[in-house]
């Protein structure tokens, strides 16, 4: 847990701080505004990191908050206060959650969370369930999820974009190879 570890210093404590730097408690208040209202159990809702770390650290309430947006995503969730149960958890939340749709660039490792390295990035995988969960008739949080938009061109048009040097190609305008040098070393 993270009492158990040793303070950092130097390089490890400034990186840190930067990561807790990236924490916005408004985003987690919202987050645990809308795990209370999904789950209905009466949860402090205030943002700081102490009580979002304290309110999610065992993974029971992740576990039943997947629970409730799909039925039986978490077979079995460990009440223990034991840590590899807690862990066991956390892992039985982030797998019901890329089963949800939450993308794996956005969800966290356990360590993040149990030993409260990245608060932020927990955060940011419950934003990511909370889009998700409008797909499952549940209130969502967070911007409204991208629908598709597909376009159809015409062969004529197609045809026109293929004789068309796009501006990100750049030119050519005066291009030699003096200078270029590969392999080539500096002779004195």
């Amino acid at each position: 847990m993270a009492n158990n570890r040793a303070t950092k210093s130097g390089f490890a404590a400034e990186a840190q701080r930067k990561i807790n730097a990236k924490y916005n408690e408004e985003l987690a208040q919202e987050t645990l505004e809308w795990i209370r209202e999904i789950t209905g159990e009466d949860i402090n809702i205030a943002g700081d990191m102490d009580n979002f770390y304290e309110t999610l650290n065992n993974g029971t309430l992740l576990c039943r908050l997947v629970n409730c947006i799909q039925p039986g995503m978490v077979k079995k969730i460990n009440e223990s206060k034991m840590a590899f149960k807690c862990m066991e958890n956390i892992n039985a939340f982030l797998e019901a959650a890329k089963n949800l749709g939450v993308p794996t660039q956005e969800t966290f490792q356990t360590v993040d969370l149990w030993e409260r390295q990245n608060l932020n990035s927990v955060v940011i995988c419950l934003q990511s369930l909370g889009r998700k969960a409008g797909n499952f008739g549940k209130p969502s949080i967070g911007p409204k999820e991208a629908e598709k938009n597909e376009r159809h061109f015409t062969e004529e048009k197609l045809r026109a974009g293929q004789s068309i040097i796009g501006l990100q190609m750049g030119s050519n305008k005066g291009a030699n190879q003096s200078g270029i040098n590969f392999g080539n070393t500096r002779h004195m």
